[in-house]
């Protein structure tokens, strides 16, 4: 299950972690409701930790980190973010792209 963070809780579940995989997103998006079960997937399948950011909630934290368009992946690997990438694709095509950064 993927959890929810928020700008309380960001820098403990996010930014003190060694690699973690945020995905902001809105509850009126349609295009984040259809990476959403993907990245249920590729979190129980490669045991990557996956969590999720509401902009509407967390406003703050997207503008930190400069997210203009949703969906929003970024990884971020020991507190900094490393790579980002915007909009919807294949599950193959985020898994590859989370698996080039995980070394």
């Amino acid at each position: 299950m993927i959890k929810t963070v928020n700008e309380a809780n960001f820098d403990k579940e996010v930014l003190k972690k060694d690699f973690v995989v945020v995905d902001f997103c809105a509850d009126w998006c349609g295009p984040c409701r259809v990476i959403g079960p993907f990245l249920e997937e590729i979190s129980e399948e490669h045991n990557v930790e996956i969590v999720k950011a509401n902009i509407d909630e967390s406003p703050n934290v997207a503008a930190q980190y400069g997210v203009m368009s949703i969906p929003s992946l970024l990884i971020f690997k020991n507190g900094e973010k490393i790579s980002a990438t915007v909009g919807v694709a294949a599950k193959t095509r985020i898994v590859d792209w989370i698996i080039d950064h995980q070394h």
